[in-house]
């Protein structure tokens, strides 16, 4: 696109959706992602904006590795920068970042840029309209309600593109979605839970696939590509060229089914390697056919080189065959003149008489003749014998090459002739020659074989080319693709496109409609552009969030998946304007147990409430949980601890999902189950998000809310497009067999509006569900009964009443072997003189006793911190270690690391329990309690709240200003002690001068709305 041209609408509207996520996630703290401290840090290099620092990192986490990273100081609440971030030896972390964090920063934190991919997206964005650029704007525009895209029906034609058709077992419903997506330019498929919106995507890729075009396959997560393409894949395994990748997937397969049935025939890789061997093969045969040919040729040249030299060696024999004779003659010549002029010499005699001159010039003439024709004759001779040798030579090479010729020329009788060979061998060369072209660019051939691919819709963005051409663009689980992206991957359709999923399940993970630090303008533009799905945007859904008739949408209707009790449910929940049916069969097919009889079942935790720290954890339903496993493992419904060898089908994760709203509570679960099994399950405890796609017989739906003041951010939606009806429809949907809501019902009941979704899911459970207390799961014990209880009795969970608790805590601490720990934010006298009696014994028996309480200065007055310094010491008498957390307000017991005492035991101070209490046996909740108090003590600063003036009676209450508090009734008490905390009776709350208190120091109990 040339300077200054205007992008195509929408462009410029999702360009700034884009950016808006990337500056809300660099505004966000990163809670749910895995983060890594570094220190001592050191900068190493710096210039052109770019700053490279060496930290000490003292634990690193391997998710990290290979990952873009963001970095800010510790401690921080600006926003993240981006980082290059990699390790070294010895615990050394590099980064590089254009933020100057200066020379030698202390502490910074590093954690994933989630906002990587919109940057992505905002790049490809900023070309669309150029040249040649893969996106159509018209089939992107089908999106947000453009264009008049053609609608129409295959109708009977359908049976030439679906194997089967007239006999395969769909409804009327799954059929009509099927014809109309090979007949029309754009489908909208609504297919809520259990409908078989997957087999009838995969038939309708399957009838593209056979119209002759090329699909590509998308879906947000690896999980939903890889269940769905492994249905395509069992519809087209039986085509030609399935071996070679007609079927493909881009990037990694998670789902281990799709691997191991078709992971060597769908993986680009493997489709590369096994297409490169055969490669390799051929070039191999054909580099044996090409020596064959070449050794062919050889022996011809071989056996025309032996006659060659044979015609020479015959020539050589004939030249000094007469050479010799020449050479004969020359000697036998030579030899008679010598007998000749020997005679004469012998004639002619000594020279003497008158004509001795006469004769001694004959006889001189003789000699010299004779001399001559002496050396004439050794020259014959010699010459004579030089062609003898050569006579010899030549007969023997003669014979060597006849022998080889011999040998040779039979050979050649097998062979064609030497010019057919020599074309042979240049056409040989030409096969390898290409078959080297190819290997070298296997990668294209891999892709032009290609006609089906899948891919993540991230992929798909990312990806500069996945297929050469894509004639249909096919989006499941489109209800969780943001607009930007699927708007981009729908203007990759050449013909068709097709968005199938449902816009009352899981919605888009976007951050920038609900980024407090951006301006209201700004999260309204995110809500439009970005947090939306197609099925608003195509104008397909209300305002409201009921269905608008359309002919663009198909919706499925039928339901295999739940039984009706449940389906139900959902029904109440997510569709009470387009309800679904269920189809046949309507039984159990997990084994008949007296725990889990029922399809519903709702187990109130309200009686036995504990408070926590925050809506995002509660102890009592974690228990409830524990006591729901440990019954169906007695039932034998799910294995028992660290049973090995379990069939298929009977695994716990075969049979069981527990699902909570929060990250700590699923954190939470999965400690504590581990240590029910004996094992970490991959799979059985999780939010909300990681369930979507699969099913379980029995699923346990945590709420988790209760502990805290409020339910949480979970619980804040209300409408069939709210956040909350999608998330609570995806939890309930996925039970087949036996749903279980864990439920504080009077907590839930009290902050939820009348018209919220989950208030409808608790009225419809107490109208339709079994229904218990918790405590008919989790026993109400009294301290008696502690000695007389088996090991196996003694490690479930129990309630306590608060006139037991006193005396099963003392029970318990004369049964501690090794260690007891108190954490106590206040002390008062006459409970820390009672307990440390019979703490001294424990400590005279070897048991380290650790008490850790607010240090002394953190009181009210001075007199208070001199009568707090004198328990301390008190305790330390006894044999205590006692160490100070400042803020602290936690209040547990831990024995031998094992036994948690949970809920308000202060034990030390005066205020003692006024509710239930639980005892817990769970090494990893001793644990997690421990590291949580920890953690909460480094993050938080020390203070005094003592006033550093006395305020004038002018402000004192009632008459100075007030800050009121929301102050739980078991948590009075230590308001009154900490803060001086006061109860206005006309309103019903406490309160604090708020002269003498500051905002910070009141923080725990301000209501959310000051």
């Amino acid at each position: 696109m040339s300077e200054g041209t205007a992008l195509p609408y929408p462009v410029k509207e999702l360009l700034t959706a884009a950016r808006l996520e990337v500056a809300a996630e660099l505004r966000s703290d990163g809670k749910d992602g895995t983060k890594v401290s570094l220190s001592a840090g050191r900068r190493t290099a710096g210039g052109d904006g770019r700053h490279e620092y060496v930290f000490d990192c003292k634990k690193w986490s391997d998710a990290l590795d290979g990952k873009p990273a963001l970095i800010r100081p510790s401690r921080s609440t600006g926003p993240w920068s981006p980082a290059e971030v990699s390790r070294m030896p010895e615990g050394k972390v590099r980064v590089v970042t254009g933020a100057d964090l200066g020379a030698a920063p202390a502490h910074v934190q590093i954690r994933e840029d989630d906002s990587a991919t919109w940057r992505v997206l905002a790049e490809r964005l900023e070309t669309v309209g150029q040249p040649n650029h893969p996106v159509r704007p018209a089939s992107a525009g089908w999106t947000l309600g453009q264009g008049a895209p053609r609608l129409g029906s295959s109708g009977n034609a359908t049976v030439q593109w679906v194997a089967g058709w007239n006999s395969l077992k769909l409804n009327p419903r799954q059929r009509q979605a099927v014809e109309q997506a090979l007949a029309s330019d754009v489908l909208f498929l609504w297919g809520p839970p259990g409908t078989g919106k997957t087999d009838v995507v995969g038939h309708i890729v399957e009838g593209c696939y056979r119209q002759g075009h090329s699909v590509l396959f998308l879906a947000p997560t690896k999980v939903a590509v890889d269940q769905a393409l492994e249905r395509t894949c069992e519809l087209l395994s039986a085509e030609q060229g399935f071996e070679e990748g007609l079927v493909q997937r881009a990037g990694d397969i998670t789902v281990a089914s799709l691997r191991d049935r078709y992971g060597d025939q769908v993986d680009p890789e493997s489709i590369a390697a096994r297409l490169g061997a055969r490669i390799d093969g051929s070039l191999s045969r054909l580099a044996t056919a090409l020596r064959e040919t070449q050794a062919g040729i050889a022996l011809h040249d071989k056996v025309d080189g032996l006659r060659a030299d044979l015609a020479k060696a015959q020539r050589t024999r004939g030249a000094a065959s007469k050479e010799r004779a020449a050479h004969v003659d020359a000697q036998n010549h030579a030899l008679s003149t010598i007998r000749d002029q020997e005679d004469l010499i012998r004639k002619i005699g000594m020279p003497s008489g008158m004509f001795a001159g006469r004769k001694q010039a004959k006889l001189d003439e003789a000699q010299d003749r004779l001399r001559g024709a002496r050396a004439a004759a050794q020259q014959a001779t010699g010459q004579r014998a030089d062609a003898e040798l050569r006579l010899r030579l030549a007969d023997k090479e003669i014979g060597v090459i006849e022998r080889e010729l011999a040998a040779q020329q039979p050979r050649l009788t097998a062979l064609p002739a030497r010019p057919a060979l020599l074309s042979q061998a240049e056409h040989i060369r030409r096969q390898i020659g290409e078959l080297e072209e190819q290997r070298r660019k296997i990668a294209d051939t891999v892709r032009s074989t290609c006609r089906v691919l899948g891919a993540t819709v991230t992929k798909a963005v990312q990806t500069r080319k996945l297929l050469d051409r894509i004639d249909v663009v096919v989006v499941d689980e489109a209800g969780m693709v943001d607009l930007p992206s699927a708007w981009y991957v729908a203007g990759l359709a050449g013909k068709r496109l097709v968005f199938a999923g449902d816009f009352r399940q899981l919605p888009a993970v976007t951050k920038g409609d609900g980024d407090r630090k951006a301006t209201p303008q700004d999260r309204e533009h995110a809500r439009r552009w970005t947090a939306r799905d197609v099925f608003h945007t195509a104008g397909l859904v209300s305002a409201g969030g009921s269905v608008v008739p359309d002919a663009r949408l198909v919706a499925l209707d039928t339901q295999y998946r739940m039984r009706s009790a449940i389906c139900d449910l959902v029904n109440t929940v997510a569709y009470p304007d387009a309800p679904l049916k269920t189809g046949p069969g309507d039984d159990s097919r997990i084994p008949f147990n007296g725990l889990v009889d029922a399809p519903l079942l709702l187990i109130d935790t309200s009686a036995q409430r504990i408070p926590g720290r925050d809506h995002q954890t509660n102890t009592v339903h974690e228990a409830a949980v524990h006591e729901l496993v440990r019954g169906l493992q007695y039932e034998g419904v799910l294995p028992g601890r660290k049973w090995q060898d379990v069939p298929a089908g009977e695994r716990a994760t075969d049979r069981l999902a527990v699902i909570a709203p929060y990250r700590k509570q699923v954190q939470a679960l999965n400690a504590s189950l581990a240590y029910r099994f004996g094992e970490q399950y991959d799979g059985l405890v999780d939010t909300v998000h990681r369930f979507q796609g699969s099913q379980r017989p029995i699923v346990i739906l945590d709420t988790t809310a209760g502990a805290g003041r409020q339910p949480g951010y979970f619980y804040q939606g209300t409408g069939l497009s709210s956040r909350t009806c999608r998330l609570l429809n995806v939890a309930l949907s996925r039970a087949q067999d036996h749903l279980i809501v864990i439920a504080d019902v009077e907590h839930l009941r009290e902050h939820l509006p009348v018209t919220s979704e989950a208030r409808r899911m608790l009225d419809h459970l107490e109208a339709h569900a079994q229904c218990i207390s918790v405590d008919q799961l989790i026993p109400v014990r009294e301290a008696a009964q502690l000695a007389a209880l088996s090991e196996e009795e003694l490690a479930r969970p129990a309630f306590f009443p608060a006139d037991e608790v006193p005396r099963a805590v003392s029970w318990d601490i004369d049964r501690a072997r090794r260690s007891i720990e108190v954490y106590c934010p206040f002390l008062d006298t006459r409970p820390v003189r009672t307990w440390s009696t019979q703490l001294a014994k424990r400590v005279a028996d070897g048991v380290r006793v650790t008490v850790r309480t607010r240090p002394p200065e953190e009181q009210t007055t001075d007199a208070a911190v001199e009568r707090v310094r004198g328990l301390v010491e008190e305790l330390r008498g006894a044999g205590c270690q006692v160490e100070f957390r400042e803020r602290m307000h936690e209040k547990v017991l831990i024995l031998d690391a094992t036994v948690l005492w949970h809920g308000s035991l202060n034990l030390l101070a005066n205020s003692g329990p006024t509710d239930l209490m639980m005892r817990l046996t769970d090494p990893s909740a001793c644990e997690r309690v421990g590291r949580v108090i920890e953690r909460a003590r480094k993050e938080r600063a020390a203070w005094n709240p003592r006033p550093s003036r006395q305020p004038d009676a002018s402000t004192k209450a009632p008459g100075g200003r007030r800050l009121y508090l929301n102050v739980p009734y078991a948590e009075k008490d230590e308001a009154k002690r900490l803060l001086g905390a006061r109860w206005d009776s006309q309103r019903r709350q406490w309160y604090v001068d708020a002269d003498r208190v500051s905002r910070e120091q009141a923080a725990r109990w301000l209501p959310p709305q000051s």
